[in-house]
């Protein structure tokens, strides 16, 4: 996949748990670890925007495109 989420790197600098993160944002456990295992295709605007208002991040801080050769 291209595009992959940040989000493990993200949570780890914050010192966050993935369930912190869902108890604080509202999005549940599944979507929160299928997103940092990057096991997840596409997220909602309003799911990123429920996440980047926790971790206080903007989007492209959770979001990277591998690049080809």
């Amino acid at each position: 996949m291209p595009v992959r989420f940040r989000l493990e790197e993200v949570l780890a600098d914050r010192e966050m748990s993935q369930t912190e993160l869902a108890r604080q944002s509202g999005v549940s456990l599944v979507t929160v670890n299928a997103m940092k295992q990057n096991r997840t295709k596409q997220v909602s605007l309003q799911t990123l925007d429920k996440i980047c208002g926790v971790l206080k991040c903007e989007p492209g801080e959770l979001l990277e495109r591998k690049r080809g050769r």
